[in-house]
């Protein structure tokens, strides 16, 4: 009995080394010129597919956040980088796919030291594609300062013109002082409720 036990535990020591030299899955960061990250991942996405490397090459996201631009009382919206001049790719490292995205037009280095790159810790990543995934607070960008003149245009001083006093642009709110009955008035707005007069 002894023996079978012995026997039965070699192939699980053996499947347990031959797991550790399979490479595994992991996100490396790449840095790219600035400005170039969407193009270095439409580039290295067509590189996958041309070169057939889609079982060692399996993601590539540029972290972006969504940005309410106002100017003028008419509302944009656009996508912003998390991290500018960085690109996530999810790989196994080896001399081919390291090849592939090293020499990816737009792409400077591999992060990490110059002869071997670091994969990013797991949490970090996680970390990040969730930042990616709250679109549920989307940062507000006014073309206002301390000083000018506004109207408001919804709320209850919908129609009063003030003049702002404050910016809080992490809330996407502002402080302005209005006349109302001939006294000068502080008030707090959101973004939303006012325009550039």
């Amino acid at each position: 009995m002894a023996e079978n036990n012995e026997l039965s535990n070699e192939p699980l020591a053996e499947n347990t080394a031959q797991k550790k030299d399979i490479p595994q899955k992991r996100w490396y960061v790449v840095h790219t010129y600035s400005g170039y990250e969407n193009k270095v991942k439409t580039n290295l996405e067509k590189r996958i597919e041309y070169m057939n490397m889609g079982e060692k090459i399996f993601r590539v996201e540029v972290p972006q956040k969504p940005v309410t631009k106002i100017k003028d009382g008419k509302k944009t919206e656009r996508e912003e980088k998390i991290y500018p001049g960085y690109v996530l790719v999810e790989m196994i490292m080896d001399e081919d796919s390291w090849y592939v995205v090293r020499h990816t037009a737009g792409v400077t280095k591999f992060v990490g030291s110059a002869k071997k790159p670091i994969p990013a810790k797991d949490s970090e990543i996680k970390k990040i594609l969730y930042k990616t995934q709250q679109n549920t607070v989307a940062k507000v960008e006014l073309d206002v300062k301390v000083g000018d003149k506004v109207r408001i245009v919804s709320g209850p001083f919908s129609d009063f013109d003030g003049i702002i006093t404050e910016v809080y642009p992490d809330k996407a709110k502002l402080r302005a002082t209005v006349s109302i009955f001939g006294r000068e008035t502080p008030v707090e707005l959101e973004y939303r409720q006012i325009q550039k007069v």
